[in-house]
């Protein structure tokens, strides 16, 4: 009985293909639990940085990839011990039989790779977007995704790079000079993009103003809608929809309106010279009156300047950073009120009677 599992058929004894199959049967019977095993630990590992991570959401994102990346590498590895039959290689385009094989285990351990890295990158996000939807910040959010993209993005780029490098051989070394020069070129071609790529960083990260506010920026006011790698999006007064590339975002003079600690209201009247004194020192008081109302957080009511024409009143009134369509109503309500005491004191504004006289001797021949 013995004797027969020391038969060699193709150039490898039956007992090493039965040592073989009974890994392989073994791993794939006992995937599940390796692998839930193996996630509880590094979910251990994990609570150590994250103590607010939740297991269940870790293990249910990391099992099924590395249960399938220790299937295909404890597979490999297995059928690594076996001596590769002279019989099956074959040549096919300069490749053996051996290198396809090779070629194709190789490559197959590379993906299940990535794509374990790549769940361990949506698991770390997922715990930074349950963090940053407890802020009322919504540009944290944009930080995130943009992140996990970006992560991703690098890390298929080196699955291709390994997949070249192990599975088909070839030298990386120059093609990342190569790749260099190449990228080097294109910096060079896309600088203005790369400019706003930056500054959208340097907004993400300094946050001169986050999504929902009311910006000016270059004579352009509006409400932010969506902060991009390329522009930032506002929705203007007219509900245009405006986009102004990053770079002049960060390099402009930008006011940020939803951070005022106040609105502020102008009022200023040109009356008639005909006003007495009394009529003027009326006016002034009433005014005050009417601006000292309990939304008017701040006021000042004087006489600024007396020209050929007029006496000047200048009013300045302060209210909370209310909404703009109160703070309208607040200041025509106010207008009116000043109008009617006008009225009641019988002053007139500058230049609203105008009286022409003709003066002189005129003799016509």
């Amino acid at each position: 009985m013995f004797k027969f599992f020391d038969q060699v058929v193709l150039d490898n004894p039956i007992k090493s293909y039965l040592l073989v199959v009974a890994v392989i049967l073994f791993i794939l019977l006992l995937k599940r639990i390796i692998s839930r095993y193996l996630a509880g630990l590094l979910s251990h590992v994990a609570k150590r940085v994250w103590r607010d991570m939740d297991k269940k959401s870790f293990t249910t994102l990391i099992m099924q990839p590395l249960g399938l990346f220790l299937v295909i590498f404890i597979s490999i590895v297995a059928l690594h011990k076996l001596k590769f039959p002279e019989l099956l290689e074959v040549e096919v385009y300069g490749y053996t039989t051996k290198d396809i094989i090779h070629f194709i285990a190789t490559t197959i351990l590379i993906i299940s790779f990535i794509w374990l890295l790549l769940r361990l990158i949506d698991f770390i996000a997922m715990i930074l977007q349950r963090r940053a939807d407890a802020t009322a910040d919504i540009s944290e959010n944009q930080l995130i995704v943009f992140f996990k993209d970006f992560f991703k993005v690098l890390v298929v780029i080196n699955g291709v790079l390994m997949v070249l490098h192990f599975a088909v051989g070839f030298d990386i070394k120059n093609l990342l000079t190569g790749l260099s020069i190449v990228g080097a070129a294109l910096a060079l071609s896309l600088r203005e993009s790369l400019e706003n790529l930056i500054a959208s960083f340097i907004i993400f990260f300094d946050k001169p103003f986050i999504t929902g506010d009311q910006i000016k920026v270059q004579n352009v006011t509006g409400v932010v809608e969506k902060i991009g790698l390329r522009s930032t999006r506002l929705r203007t007064d007219q509900k245009t929809f405006v986009s102004v590339p990053n770079k002049q975002m960060v390099d402009s003079i930008l006011d940020n309106l939803s951070l005022r600690s106040q609105r502020r209201a102008d009022l200023k009247l040109e009356v008639s010279l005909l006003t007495s004194s009394q009529q003027l020192d009326d006016l002034v008081n009433g005014v005050r009156k009417i601006v000292g109302r309990k939304e008017i957080e701040n006021s000042a009511v004087f006489l600024n300047d007396i020209t050929g024409n007029s006496f000047i009143i200048q009013s300045e009134y302060y209210t909370a950073p209310i909404t703009i369509q109160d703070f309208n109503t607040l200041r025509q309500d106010i207008t009116m009120q000043v109008l009617k005491l006008m009225e009641q004191l019988n002053i007139e504004i500058a230049g609203a009677n105008t009286d022409v006289r003709i003066t002189g001797n005129n003799q016509f021949k």
